[in-house]
């Protein structure tokens, strides 16, 4: 443990803000809410203005550079006058700002180096009667606000950053990893980070948490946090199961070997084709890669629909007996994120407050891309039919394939006690079916399927000339860690 506390202390002299950054955080915050409170004197109706988020609780890691400004309206007031009124204030405060959208608009802007989001939002009652999601969210600050105190403030840096490190946080759909609400969450109710990690290394999940003992539901998911403010949700929900496993290897490898590269994010350096075509050579596998103009949708809305779009196509290749070993979607860099951003506010992130739309100008290319075991079969396939004895379904089989003059097929004969016919493979390649029209008949996302028309198929040593754009993803793919 001793080893533990002189790690820790080093990390914390790092991440830790020093009184001069916090200094300079509070004075931009309180300067932009005086000016977002002279905005409201100018509006036909009554508002207030609330700093939110972890810069505003003190549990900010040292560099992060973001002020979020609430805007409460009457609870009464219609989506169209908030979203005008709402405007008008983030307008007015952030001149050089631009508008981007959650459930509804917000302006987002930069003032004396710090990234400030300026939202509207309705003053209810309680966070179960929130209008939008975004209501919630300062009854998640005055909650944390009344709770933490200096030294839980400090752990709550201290699991941010190791979460960071580890590459498990975030709130987005791309990475699906612990908000900054659940992580303080976490920290307040296991008394401490140290605590945190030490009951995290032995979790059996499903795991549930409920810090007021007032869970209205069940939840099915790995990692439960029933929200304090809202007992009707999960604040862990977006979490995978894959980043809570990620959390407890890197809790016991902490415990267990304390080291401070365990909260330095590790971004690895791109592939080169050259890299590519090594791991290529040395797996013995084939890759296949379906490349395609990624749907102009924010990423919150990107991922998921791209994930789903691989798991139909990681089922189609199974069907046809191209055994998938691994698969995963991928993005080109000007796409990618490292989901660090965004998730200090909780419920004005993930599925709540949609990730930035990249740049109208860039066009983000997908991957969905897999390692086959196989990728070309016999022109015949087997079909079983059922065992003779079962008299009505046999001889169905046997009289739909009896006359059959088609030269491909072999049969119907008996094998063991079953009727069997040998048919000709729809496909015999991977690459066939990959460039036919039922490689696009399987579940692909809504928005993918217009894309995945005009789609490239590269299989082999072809996908080395994706290292240029995808060569991050792909030295995950082929360099993976826990």
């Amino acid at each position: 443990m001793d080893e533990l506390e002189a790690v820790l202390s080093r990390v914390r002299e790092r991440v830790l803000p020093e009184p001069e950054e916090r200094e300079r955080l509070r004075a931009a915050a309180a300067t932009l809410t005086d000016r977002t409170r002279e905005a409201i004197a100018d509006l036909p109706v009554d508002a207030d203005a609330v700093q939110v988020g972890s810069t505003a609780r003190g549990t900010w890691v040292a560099g992060d550079r973001d002020i979020d400004l609430f805007v409460r309206f009457d609870a009464d007031l219609d989506r169209a006058e908030l979203e005008e009124y709402g405007l008008d204030v983030g307008h007015a405060v952030l001149p050089d700002g631009h508008e981007e959208f959650a459930e509804h608009p917000y302006v987002k802007g930069s003032y004396e180096g710090f990234d400030v989001d300026l939202v509207p939002c309705h003053d209810v009652e309680t966070a179960g009667d929130l209008v939008s999601a975004v209501d919630r969210t300062p009854f998640h600050d005055a909650y944390l606000s009344a709770r933490l105190d200096d030294d839980l403030a400090a752990d709550v840096v201290l699991a941010k950053a190791f979460l960071k490190g580890i590459g498990a946080y975030g709130s987005d759909l791309r990475t699906e990893g612990f908000s900054g609400y659940l992580t303080e969450l976490l920290v307040l109710e296991l008394g401490g980070f140290v605590p945190l990690v030490e009951s995290a290394r032995s979790w059996h999940p499903p795991v549930e948490f409920d810090p007021e003992g007032h869970a209205e539901r069940t939840f099915d998911d790995p990692l439960v946090v029933v929200d304090p403010t809202d007992p009707t949700r999960n604040v862990a929900a977006v979490l995978s199961a894959t980043n809570l496993a990620r959390f407890q290897h890197y809790a016991r490898e902490l415990l267990a070997a304390p080291t401070e590269g365990l909260f330095e994010p590790d971004e690895p350096e791109p592939l080169d084709p050259k890299e590519v075509r090594a791991h290529l050579d040395r797996r013995g596998t084939t890759p296949v890669a379906v490349v395609f103009d990624a749907p102009d949708v924010v990423d919150d809305q990107l991922w998921p629909q791209l994930r789903r779009s691989l798991d139909g196509i990681v089922g189609g290749l199974n069907e046809r007996g191209f055994d998938v070993l691994r698969a995963r979607a991928m993005t080109d860099a000007a796409g990618e994120t490292d989901g660090s951003r965004g998730s200090d506010v909780d419920g004005a992130s993930g599925d709540e407050k949609a990730t930035e739309r990249a740049d109208a100008d860039e066009s983000t290319r997908a991957a969905l891309y897999a390692e086959l075991e196989v990728t070309e079969r016999p022109a015949v396939a087997r079909h079983e039919g059922p065992p003779v004895a079962v008299r009505k379904h046999a001889a169905s089989f046997y009289e739909s394939y009896v006359d059959d003059v088609d030269p491909d097929t072999y049969g119907p004969f008996i094998d063991g006690d079953r009727y069997v016919v040998e048919r000709e493979r729809e496909f015999a390649t991977v690459r066939e079916y990959l460039e036919s029209d039922a490689a696009g008949d399987v579940a692909l996302g809504a928005r993918v399927e217009p894309a995945f028309d005009d789609r490239d198929v590269l299989v082999g040593e072809a996908v080395a000339t994706l290292a240029p754009a995808f060569g991050r993803p792909l030295r995950e793919f082929y360099e993976p860690r826990p």
